[in-house]
């Protein structure tokens, strides 16, 4: 009977493992998405939400700062032009471009830190 302990007690964990937490100590935690591209993607989310309308909508209902709601409304007005000019698909490719530039240059610059609420 001591044999079948020992035996069991040998076998159990490995040399510099953090053994019962669940974790490993060699993998890297996540990594967060760069802001630019959340704006980017949160920018070219609203603008195709509103292109086809009348009004820009409200800011703050969009979960937007004023920055990106000015991003925003370039980039809208510049994808009503182009779909006018050369249809739908280029409109939607256009509000990629200019959502993702916009966000970069604004970020930037300093992005939602350059102001009280910018």
């Amino acid at each position: 009977m001591v044999l079948l302990t020992g035996g069991l007690l040998t076998g159990c964990g490995e040399s510099g493992s953090r053994a019962g937490t669940g974790t490993s100590s060699g993998s890297p935690s996540p990594s967060a998405t760069p802001r630019e591209i959340v704006c980017a993607r949160i920018v070219a989310y609203w603008s195709r939400k509103v292109l086809d309308s009348d009004t820009y909508g409200d800011y703050q209902s969009m979960g937007l700062s004023n920055g990106q709601y000015e991003i925003l409304r370039d980039v809208v007005d510049a994808a009503r032009a182009e779909k006018k000019r050369n249809g739908a698909q280029a409109a939607e490719r256009l509000i990629d471009r200019r959502a993702r530039a916009g966000c970069e240059d604004w970020y930037r610059g300093g992005g939602p830190t350059a102001g009280p609420w910018q």
